[in-house]
């Protein structure tokens, strides 16, 4: 796989055409099984084809029964400068449930050796929503984030995907579907404590402090290029995206014929349009009406402000200046409100 992964940035080395790196990225399934060693040498070719900048972002994810301090150490040694941790919980039932493999102590024991490595930039993950999670312990668990000392959080309402053991509980009834009502309640509680606590809510389900925003998702939402490699892997370059085949096998042979095997989709005209308007509305920045009218014309524009009327009368959408922002009223239904502003 990594001597797949490797002749694959070679060969895809003009896609992002001689940009300046500002972020690389190790996600996507547990990329922290890696060595440190793997990682470096994944990095040394990434630096031998790619303009990189001197303080470019590094991020790994990690899950806290994958990690130790040495590994960490070793990680921070090669150029790593920030985890994003997927904690999900600091309660075991929760943990249980969802069919995580690491509990609440090791949980805690991550974020204190992730500090004791020397990472200053630290995210981490919560779910709210979960059944059986009352809002007093979903407070206990932004709390215990927030005394960590953690620099961003990322939080998500809980999905029941299909073919999951969760979807199986629910369905055999031995465990309740969430809530919508207390997910709506758990995000407002989220809002608060956070605000409170010195962190900016920049994007739906992202807060950062001191400005530690991603760099890496913030990219996605101000629409730059972003090049993915590795199965699975999405790219975007402005018109149009790609992603890799899934399935592993199938890649690592597809890379070693040098006949890359992806699917394509060149972006049309209202899909770039209603890409523009999703990524935008998503972050505290918002939508820049002249940049969108500049880059679309004026009658898109006419229709848009047409469109966002009604939220705006509702209190869901301001407009400030040239800028259209969803409401911290409007947030929690974001993804209505803006799927209604969409082009056909």
């Amino acid at each position: 796989m990594i001597d797949a992964l490797l002749e694959e940035i070679g060969q895809r080395k003009d896609y992002v055409e001689n940009k300046e790196i500002q972020s690389i990225y190790f996600g996507g399934g547990t990329p922290s099984l890696l060595s440190p060693e793997e990682i470096n040498k994944i990095l040394e070719i990434i630096k031998s084809h790619f303009i990189i900048s001197e303080d470019v972002e590094i991020t790994i994810e990690c899950n806290p029964d994958d990690i130790g301090l040495q590994k960490l150490m070793d990680y921070k040694a090669i150029g790593l400068n920030r985890i994003s941790l997927g904690i999900q919980s600091f309660r075991d039932a929760d943990l249980m449930l969802m069919n995580r493999s690491h509990d609440v102590a090791q949980a805690e024991n991550s974020l204190t050796i992730i500090k004791q490595a020397g990472f200053n930039n630290i995210s981490a993950d919560l779910i709210y929503g979960i059944p059986g999670l009352s809002n007093a312990d979903w407070e206990l668990n932004i709390q215990k984030l927030i005394d960590s000392q953690v620099e961003h959080i990322s939080a998500y309402a809980l999905t029941v995907e299909p073919k999951t053991v969760l979807q199986h509980q629910i369905t055999k009834k031995k465990v309740k579907a969430p809530d919508d009502n207390q997910a709506a309640e758990q995000f407002d509680i989220l809002v608060d404590v956070l605000n409170n606590n010195g962190f900016e809510h920049y994007e739906i389900s992202n807060f950062a402090k001191q400005q530690k925003y991603s760099r890496h998702n913030t990219s996605y939402w101000l629409g730059n290029f972003y090049l993915g490699l590795g199965p699975s892997a999405h790219s975007f370059n402005g018109i149009s995206r790609q992603w890799n085949i899934a399935n592993n096998s199938k890649y690592i042979e597809s890379i070693k014929n040098r006949i890359p095997d992806f699917e394509f989709e060149k972006l049309s005209e209202s899909q770039q349009i209603n890409e523009c308007i999703m990524i935008a509305l998503r972050t505290m920045w918002g939508l820049n009406i002249k940049a969108f009218s500049e880059r679309f014309g004026k009658e898109h524009e006419q229709i848009l402000i047409l469109s966002a009327e009604s939220y705006i009368k509702l209190g869901l959408i301001k407009r400030e200046g040239d800028f259209l922002i969803i409401s911290p009223q409007g947030k929690f239904i974001s993804d209505a409100i803006i799927s209604d502003l969409f082009t056909e």
